[in-house]
């Protein structure tokens, strides 16, 4: 079976926020976000270089960069959610992601490092969310490529949607390469 180069860029599709964002959605996310460094490392910690340095798809970063890439990700949203809940709508910085994976550390650097700040990052944005009221939750931040308003229970929802997206791109990498089967 031929796996499509949109199959291979959004393993888990694309995020679609809800029109309401309900209790259980919100549960649900945090969960995520909570769960995902012990999943992220179960995945990640017994891949030998060659393997983190393998691309998870053609033309793609590398795995490395993928681990790389979730922490500086992730450090960023809970730079947006800190923002939002201390000014009035925010207009963000946001940051070229490619350029920032072309840098030696996200290049080369252990994954450990950030398998750490992943792991402390998360457990930083999990108590600050479950902290929130839903006035906070409905506070917002605009991004300023695409000039959108995203209100703090959407964000919820966004990087637990990015969590698995890039969960999914290095398990389907190990699976086409055959170092784990499913």
């Amino acid at each position: 079976m031929e796996t499509s180069e949109e199959q291979l860029k959004y393993p888990i599709g694309h995020f679609e926020c809800p029109d309401t964002i309900t209790e259980h959605h919100l549960k649900t996310w945090v969960a995520v976000l909570d769960g995902y460094p012990k999943r992220l490392n179960a995945l990640v910690k017994p891949l030998t270089d060659y393997q983190l340095d393998s691309e998870y798809r053609p033309g793609g970063w590398t795995i490395r960069q993928v681990v790389h890439h979730i922490a500086d990700s992730h450090h960023h949203s809970y730079t947006r959610f800190k923002w939002s809940l201390t000014e009035d709508t925010p207009l963000i910085k946001a940051y070229n992601q490619d350029e920032w994976a072309k840098l030696e550390d996200t290049k080369h650097a252990p994954v450990s490092m950030s398998l750490l700040h992943i792991e402390a990052i998360h457990k930083k944005l999990v108590y600050l969310i479950r902290t929130l009221s839903e006035t906070d939750l409905n506070k917002s931040f605009v991004h300023p490529e695409t000039q959108k308003t995203v209100p703090l229970k959407e964000n919820i929802g966004i990087y637990a949607w990015h969590s698995n997206h890039h969960y999914a791109h290095i398990l389907k990498a190990l699976e086409r390469k055959g170092w784990i089967t499913i």
